[in-house]
């Protein structure tokens, strides 16, 4: 068996908010795809309820809004993190230059 051939997609089937979509996947995804479809529908009815909004553009509007806002936050926590180890390792190695010499 040739290792680097790819895995045969599934078909799985996602509800997003009234509809249902086919979808094919690849099996090491196929858990996230229902965890996302888990979570979007979780928060569709948080905003139904929170906000009082029935139309359901409108709920996924403010799900994918709130989502990419999410993603930025996260996006820019790693970039100061990434920075952050960035200032130690050149500090340790300022270090070890200063005890060879």
């Amino acid at each position: 068996m040739n290792k680097h051939k790819k895995m045969e997609s599934l078909s799985i089937k996602i509800k997003i908010s009234d509809r249902i979509y086919p979808m094919k996947v690849q099996p090491e995804d196929e858990t996230f795809v229902r965890a996302a479809s888990k979570i979007l529908a979780e928060r569709i009815q948080g905003y139904q309820k929170k906000l009082g909004i029935h139309d359901h553009q409108d709920l996924l509007a403010m799900v994918a809004f709130d989502c990419l806002v999410g993603y930025l936050k996260v996006q820019e926590a790693d970039a100061t993190q990434t920075n952050q180890l960035i200032q130690k390792i050149n500090s340790w190695g300022d270090c070890i230059e200063k005890a060879l010499h």
